[in-house]
């Protein structure tokens, strides 16, 4: 039995308690930035052709979240930090590369996904990625997997089958090609038999699944063929990265820069194509 007072006492301990804080959430970790690797790829192939700094559009935030990443490893200096891939990020980004132990064309300034990775590990993530798969023997030559789809797709679209009188992964092959083979990405296409409404119509199946493409002739300083390259692929030469930026801008890919002389296209990426 409880006398009144027992009750009274408990009643008012209960009603003065106070109740234990809950223990506090953790904090939730901030979500990391992500840098697209298509529009990274893009600006650092077109923005270091440009004549002025126009950026890439749609490149901005990802390309000033690379740059940051080169400033804080003392590659890049702070002025430089502004969203366009120009040549002093190309040559940081070549630093960066070669840092990791990269050489030849793995180390051109022309991101990759290993080392985008690495460089944003614990600032930012890494999203649509690009890859130029692995290396093939095709119709005698050698290419990557993603040039031969493209390949074989713009074939698809132009009902014409082709034949390839150089590859890619082609260290001083031909020398009028100046090294635009060294790298992945790169066709020489055989016109022999093609009329001229063939060659332009497989030219602009090229250019409509992601290749700059031209027609190279004997004014030009070439034998009569189909050059190509296939854009933002990862594995691209210096000189290869040059052809792509200056399509992009309108010219025609040579060393005098002049003006694009091909169908004309809506410009994309392969990536892109695939997207519709």
């Amino acid at each position: 039995m409880f006398t009144k007072a027992a009750v009274l006492t408990a009643l008012t301990a209960a009603a003065f308690a106070v109740a234990a804080p809950a223990q506090a959430e953790p904090a939730a970790t901030a979500a990391l930035p992500a840098a697209n690797m298509e529009a990274v790829l893009k600006a650092a192939q077109i923005d270091p052709r440009r004549a002025d700094d126009t950026q890439t559009p749609g490149a901005h935030d990802s390309v000033l979240l690379v740059e940051q990443a080169l400033q804080a490893k003392g590659l890049l200096d702070s002025k430089y930090v502004d969203g366009y891939f120009g040549t002093t990020t190309i040559t940081a980004y070549s630093q960066y590369q070669k840092s990791l132990g990269y050489t030849g064309i793995d180390a051109s300034g022309l991101p990759g996904k290993t080392s985008l990775e690495k460089l944003g590990d614990g600032r930012y993530t890494v999203t649509s990625t690009v890859s130029a798969g692995s290396r093939v023997a095709y119709r005698g030559v050698t290419i990557n997997t993603r040039t031969k789809a493209m390949l074989l797709e713009a074939e698809r679209l132009s009902g014409t089958t082709v034949s390839l009188t150089q590859g890619s992964y082609n260290p001083g092959g031909v020398d009028a090609s100046a090294g635009t083979h060294d790298g992945g990405g790169a066709m020489d296409i055989s016109v022999s038999g093609m009329s001229s409404t063939t060659r332009t119509n497989f030219i602009k199946a090229l250019r409509r699944v992601g290749f700059a493409a031209w027609y190279r002739t004997p004014a030009q300083g070439f034998a009569y063929h189909v050059h190509a390259e296939a854009i933002s692929d990862p594995d691209l030469s210096s000189g290869a990265q040059h052809q792509t930026g200056d399509y992009y801008l309108g010219m025609n890919g040579l060393a005098g820069r002049g003006a694009d002389d091909g169908p004309s296209v809506t410009k994309v990426t392969w990536e892109e194509y695939q997207r519709g």
